[in-house]
């Protein structure tokens, strides 16, 4: 389903409800933030207000995974304020007022508190994230906050090109990309690949 489709979908769907939370999951590299964009500019364009919610706005911060030995696993599950993003889903399902999120800079390579609020005038949010359909504790508990769910996986060997490209472009050189991809990247997204539940719609190609 390309993002059209899906605007027209949640249109239809979402009519009538306070509040309708769309989940876009997959492994780093499947597109989910182009997708979720492409997502928002739509629901956008027929005057639908709408949020996007990013899961890596709760990445620890460098010094504290520096502390804890996970710089280089950055990405990887522990590397996350896990609670804290539950908590936040869980005041999102309530259809709290004004509710402030943090989002993550990837050129800083850090997450910014305060960067954008959540307001009872957001009818559709759009939560993107690589762990959001992860069958395991404590990601399960995010099932039941889904209205829609989307999974996005174009396969390891496009996903190895486009984390290997995303890393060239912030200026890594080859053998840090390259370490970066294999030694992270990758088995964060077989991890997701095969830890993730069955969603509603699945993308092979974005």
């Amino acid at each position: 389903m390309n993002p059209k489709a899906l605007r027209d979908y949640v249109i239809k769907h979402s009519e009538g409800r306070k509040r309708y939370i769309v989940a876009i999951a997959g492994p780093p590299g499947a597109g989910k933030t182009t997708f979720a964009t492409s997502l928002l500019s739509l629901l956008a364009e027929k005057s639908i207000q709408s949020k996007i919610i990013s899961m890596d706005g709760f990445h620890l911060d460098n010094t504290i995974l520096a502390e804890r030995n996970l710089l280089d696993r950055k990405g990887a599950p522990e590397t996350f304020d896990t609670a804290g993003f539950i908590h936040l889903i869980n005041r999102l399902t309530s259809f709290e007022n004004n509710i402030v999120i943090p989002e993550f800079d990837r050129k800083k390579d850090l997450s910014i508190a305060g960067s954008s609020i959540i307001s009872k005038k957001d009818r559709v949010l759009i939560v993107e994230g690589n762990y959001l359909l992860v069958e395991e504790k404590p990601w399960a508990e995010l099932n039941k906050s889904w209205d829609q769910t989307i999974f996005i996986n174009p396969g390891i060997d496009i996903l190895e090109h486009r984390l290997l490209e995303r890393w060239f472009t912030y200026g890594l050189d080859s053998q840090i990309a390259k370490n970066r991809v294999f030694n992270n990247d990758l088995p964060n997204a077989r991890y997701v690949i095969e830890k993730s539940s069955n969603s509603d719609i699945q993308i092979s190609k974005f």
